[in-house]
């Protein structure tokens, strides 16, 4: 089966093998995956925000978003939590196993209104998982925005991913990375402590109507994250957030995602904070 045939039907699942894996921190893994038709691999297009179905004939599927950036085709990469019966079989794999896959589905970050301005990226949890895809398309493509500041929280340090590759990055110039934990009982961690919400008086003074602010995480996190983001005055239609609901298909015909006369697999899972605004239960 050729590629153009295997994406003529939105859902008949492509096979992929695992090239690399490991574990991030406990029951959290990431995966590396390609398509076993190299043509389907580099012809793979996304955008960072969106999501795939992944597979294990006889187990079912479920959705996942993407945490690779379509500057560097050809890999998928996924953060993925054990949590049931698929993602059980999933961590049992070995690498050059095969899984299937299909998609991209939603809609991703609106990459080209943020363009030319500075960036604001806030992180909780496993929320980190879809902002990495945008983090390194800026990093990518640095020319083509201004500032970029990272903000990640966690409940403790032992819950930070990719904390090796996170810490990096603090290293580089072209990206301001704020770091923090609820709490510590380590004594080793070296960054803030206290909520994400916290690392806002670190930011310098900002230009709001030239800064686009994009968020992912706990619900809980949402109206906190959202309310600092309103004192720097920078306008509704430019925060975005990624509000992940329980998906099954993908393509909005099953209705498990449906809110109000939304279909998050298909309007979102991306919405700007003005699109919540005007529906019930969003956030």
């Amino acid at each position: 089966m050729t590629a153009a045939e295997q994406i003529s039907n939105p859902y008949l699942p492509e096979p992929a093998r695992i090239v690399r894996q490991y574990d991030l921190i406990k029951d959290h893994r990431f995966f590396q995956i390609r398509h076993t038709v190299m043509e389907r691999a580099m012809s793979f297009t996304y955008c960072p925000g969106q999501f795939i179905m992944l597979s294990i004939p006889g187990l079912g599927e479920a959705p996942f978003s993407i945490s690779s950036t379509p500057s560097r085709p050809g890999i998928l990469e996924l953060g993925i939590q054990k949590m049931g019966q698929l993602t059980t079989a999933l961590f049992n794999k070995k690498d050059n196993d095969l899984v299937y896959i299909r998609g991209p589905y939603g809609n991703g970050f609106k990459l080209d209104q943020m363009k030319d301005k500075d960036i604001i990226v806030v992180a909780g949890g496993l929320g980190v998982i879809p902002l990495r895809s945008i983090l390194y398309y800026v990093l990518d493509n640095r020319d083509q925005f201004g500032q970029l500041f990272f903000l990640y929280g966690a409940r403790n340090p032992d819950e930070i991913l990719f904390k090796t590759e996170f810490f990096q990055l603090k290293e580089r110039e072209d990206i301001d990375c704020l770091y923090t934990v609820d709490s510590d009982t380590t004594g080793n961690w070296t960054e803030n402590i206290g909520v994400v919400t916290t690392l806002f008086k670190q930011l310098p003074k900002i230009d709001p109507l030239n800064t686009a602010a994009v968020v992912v995480g706990p619900p809980v996190m949402y109206k906190f994250v959202i309310k600092e983001f309103l004192k720097l005055r920078i306008p509704k239609s430019q925060i975005q957030l990624s509000l992940e609901r329980k998906m099954e298909c993908g393509i909005g015909k099953c209705g498990h995602c449906v809110l109000d006369h939304l279909y998050t697999c298909i309007d979102g899972p991306v919405f700007t904070y003005w699109d919540t605004l005007h529906f019930r239960e969003l956030i």
